[in-house]
């Protein structure tokens, strides 16, 4: 009985047309993808961090290879914008048990002699021990987790356009 369910919903999926949104994405953005961060004098750290999870989101997210300017269909461009992290939580005391970080970031896609400016952001919740402060790992990992919902916060968009530029066809 469940195979026959999961196959009449794998058919009705397959009959409908239905794409993931990362195919459209994938569709505006090629298969070869090269990446460049601008890098924070303020806070150089943490620019490693983000250049990581956006080169992983390229080929987790984009399914797409990572090439050098010269051989690529598409170049991002990212520079951090800003992070921030602020209290979110307090324990019965008045403690700060939890942060919130989030992570603003601009890319500039160039694709066929067209660039597009794009802002995202993401979040990131975390915690801490009452009365304990922030450690460097906490923040690296805050501002990881938090750049990686700001590329996927940019896939939604580039998706959506893709979604649009089909319609259109």
């Amino acid at each position: 009985m469940k195979v026959i369910l999961s196959l009449l919903i794998v058919l009705g999926f397959a009959s409908c047309g239905y794409k993931p949104s990362p195919k459209f994405a994938r569709d505006i953005m090629g298969e070869k993808i090269s990446t460049n961060i601008i890098i924070s004098a303020e806070d150089p750290e943490n620019t490693v961090i983000i250049k990581d999870a956006v080169d992983e989101a390229v080929i987790t997210v984009f399914h797409a290879s990572l090439r050098d300017k010269a051989s690529s269909d598409t170049h991002l461009e990212i520079s951090i914008k800003s992070t921030s992290y602020s209290a979110n939580v307090y324990d019965k005391d008045g403690y700060v048990t939890g942060y919130k970080m989030t992570v603003n970031l601009g890319i500039t896609r160039s694709h066929n002699g067209i660039s597009k400016n794009y802002s995202v952001s993401g979040t990131y919740d975390f915690t801490v021990d009452a009365d304990a402060a922030v450690t460097d790992q906490q923040r690296f990992d805050a501002i990881r987790y938090g750049s990686a919902k700001a590329i996927k916060s940019f896939v939604a968009k580039v998706s959506a356009e893709g979604a649009r530029a089909k319609k259109k066809e």
